[in-house]
């Protein structure tokens, strides 16, 4: 028997037109679409099917990532996919959350929406984020330690990928020490923030005050937080986890050995494109992995999990 994982990716995934299959042949998936275009108050429609900038910005990327994750989870799930535990990288941990049954779909969307905005509105400027490629992850912990002003890490991404995060000097410094140390390639990444440094620490409290306001429902699946890289079971450390997860990094690598090391064979990447399923590759290269986007991407899963029915 199969020990699934439904996966979720964050920011970086989106483009213009991704999930609009499942929107033009599933009412379910319209249904997630509408509630995002009501909670938001925008339409999605124009924001993720017509070209635009907006797609690319912060506070828009991330109710369009979850909206699209969302609307993919629930036609999988009326299809008779399910997981035995959940994660998702960054705003993907809101569809974990989710579909583990710890918050509606209206709820994680509404969340979603203010996080994005708050995110935007902690640093507008000045901040930066630098893929490090190669390197030890005790170097890469040292030099950003050493270094002169606000620099860590952001994303434990998989072995030989960490990302590092915080004001645009003290990056582009810790960059030339791991340079200088040895390691040959330090990528800066085109984002609006340096997400996940204590320059977003405001927009976790920011994002505290809006989650009082929603209930955490009982957890069907436990799924894995970002922050600990470990399971959350019940619904107590939910809200402060979702707080600190916006400054804290991103534990993912952590987050796949455990779920490995605990019998998962199987991981579904629910989302546009393949980073996590890349990352997987280099974590757990004997773990099988699927990626949904498509509907034709459900049609061979479905295919494959009948044949073995």
């Amino acid at each position: 028997m199969r020990k699934i994982a439904f996966v979720f990716p964050g920011q970086g995934a989106q483009y213009t037109g991704m999930g609009k299959d499942f929107y033009e042949n599933y009412d379910r998936a319209k249904e997630v679409f509408a509630i995002a275009g009501k909670v938001s108050g925008m339409s999605m429609e124009e924001l993720i099917f017509q070209e635009n900038e907006n797609l690319n910005i912060t506070e828009y990327t991330q109710i369009a990532m979850l909206t699209v994750e969302l609307a993919i989870l629930k036609v999988l799930e009326e299809k008779g996919i399910s997981s035995c535990v959940n994660a998702g990288l960054s705003l993907g941990e809101y569809a974990a959350l989710t579909a583990s049954g710890g918050l509606s779909v209206h709820d994680a969307l509404k969340l979603i929406v203010k996080r994005g905005r708050f995110m935007q509105e902690a640093v507008p400027t000045g901040g930066a984020m630098t893929a490090v490629m190669g390197a030890d992850t005790g170097l890469v912990e040292k030099i950003c330690e050493e270094t002169k002003g606000i620099v860590s890490i952001a994303n434990y991404n998989c072995p030989g990928q960490i990302v590092i995060t915080g004001q645009e000097q003290a990056v582009k410094q810790a960059a030339e020490e791991l340079k200088e140390s040895g390691v040959k390639r330090c990528i800066p990444l085109k984002v609006s923030g340096p997400f996940h440094s204590e320059m977003l620490a405001d927009a976790g409290k920011k994002l505290a005050a809006e989650l009082e306001k929603v209930e955490i429902e009982a957890l069907k699946t436990p799924y894995v937080s970002n922050v600990t890289a470990d399971y959350v079971r019940d619904t107590e450390a939910v809200k402060e986890l979702l707080e600190k997860q916006i400054s804290a990094p991103v534990r993912w690598q952590q987050s796949v050995e455990l779920m490995t090391a605990d019998g998962v064979d199987t991981f579904i990447e629910i989302g546009p494109k393949k980073t996590l399923s890349g990352f997987l590759k280099k974590i757990a290269p004997d773990a099988e992995s699927h990626h949904v986007e498509t509907v034709e991407d459900m049609e061979k899963l479905l295919e494959i999990l009948k044949t073995e029915g």
